[in-house]
């Protein structure tokens, strides 16, 4: 294999005597593909062949990763949020991807009821806690929600003493703030 070779989708990268499919690859019939048109590199320490990609495709998520998404809907014990971008790759979308926040996973303390901590519509900051199921976590103090809008007239809320306020209606709300709320800081 030729290390910085651009490889398209399907192309060989090596074999998988020599290396272990790394990201972007995977191994069939004693061979190891391009999974995205890229550049090929090996690890020298794992013997792991992968492709850094050159596509504008969405990024990987993966465990400790940040991300924001905007919530769809609340359950009883779930929080569930329609994902936007992952950090550090803002202009690139993640498309139609959905993940789940459950109650345990919200802050520190007992939660008891979600729809204190979190309203539809709400734009918030979470850490990836299990790419498989894509769980996430706001119980961090920086992670929660950055962006909340009033129940009852939709205006933008702003931090008032710890709480949210409707400069258009004058209704305070609570939620689980990120301590980046409102600072358009990502």
């Amino acid at each position: 294999m030729t290390q910085d070779c651009f490889v398209l989708p399907g192309d060989v990268v090596g074999s998988s005597e020599e290396f272990i499919p790394g990201d972007y690859t995977y191994a069939k019939g004693g061979l190891i593909f391009a999974s995205t048109t890229g550049l090929t590199k090996v690890d020298s320490k794992t013997r792991a062949a992968y492709v850094i990609p050159k596509t504008n495709a969405p990024p990987k998520l993966s465990h400790g990763d940040i991300v924001v998404g905007e919530v769809i809907d609340l359950k009883d014990s779930l929080v569930i949020v329609s994902l936007a971008f992952k950090k550090g790759y803002e202009s690139r979308p993640l498309s139609d991807e959905e993940a789940t926040i459950h109650i345990s996973n919200v802050r520190n303390s007992y939660v008891k009821d979600l729809r204190h901590l979190f309203s539809l519509r709400d734009i918030i900051k979470a850490k990836i806690i299990d790419e498989r199921q894509m769980r996430l976590s706001t119980s961090d103090e920086d992670l929660g929600v950055i962006k909340a809008y009033c129940n009852r007239c939709l205006t933008g809320l702003v931090r008032k003493d710890g709480k949210l306020a409707c400069p258009n209606c004058g209704n305070n709300e609570t939620r689980k703030m990120s301590s980046a709320y409102g600072l358009g800081v990502v």
